[in-house]
């Protein structure tokens, strides 16, 4: 087959061909390669031409064939959507969804107004049980120091009582000595 030729000629130029070093590039004539492309698609057959020309129209005809389908595809979603939309089951589905919405949201809300008061009540009775408390415990304290000061204060009279007791004895004892001034007791009398 002449086309082989060609190619093994194309070959032979390549390989023959003076290089440029350290490039990897050479210099051929151009004339003279193209030349024989021309030769070898004069070659070629027809029958290899319209499988080329086949095979393009036929990936064409594919893309235009995907497009249209994507479209149609499209198309029917779009229509799907609106028939859904529109759908008797769907609008009573939005407003069954709508009111258990409004009902979730109310009764949250009144929990939460529930949970609020019933804390509002534990405060107050912990509130009330702590005034419960202080009023016990430190009532029972004021009282236990107001009598501590009233023990202090009856031992600290007894005390007084004693000594001028015990002044009023030595007073006695002494009578050729001179006299002797008691002590006053807490109004000022002398004993």
């Amino acid at each position: 087959m002449r086309v082989l030729e060609l190619l093994e000629e194309i070959e032979e130029i390549v390989d023959t061909a003076a290089g440029f070093p350290l490039t990897g590039k050479i210099m051929i004539d151009s004339e003279e390669l193209l030349e024989i492309v021309r030769e070898i698609r004069s070659e070629l057959p027809d029958e290899i031409q319209q499988a080329q020309w086949i095979k393009n129209e036929r990936e064409r005809i594919i893309a235009e064939a995907k497009q249209q389908y994507e479209a149609v595809i499209q198309d029917a979603q779009k229509q799907a959507d609106a028939l859904v939309e529109n759908n008797d089951i769907t609008v009573k589905s939005k407003l069954r969804a709508d009111e258990l919405m409004k009902v979730t949201e109310d009764t949250a809300k009144q929990l939460k107004i529930g949970t609020y008061e019933y804390l509002d009540g534990i405060l107050y009775n912990f509130q009330g049980k702590m005034a419960h408390l202080s009023s016990i415990y430190f009532g029972e304290m004021f009282t236990s120091i107001e009598n501590a000061f009233d023990d202090i204060n009856s031992a600290l009279a007894s005390n007084r009582d004693e000594l001028q007791d015990m002044a009023y004895r030595a007073q006695m004892d002494a009578e050729s000595k001179p006299e002797f001034s008691p002590i006053p007791d807490m109004n000022g009398e002398k004993k």
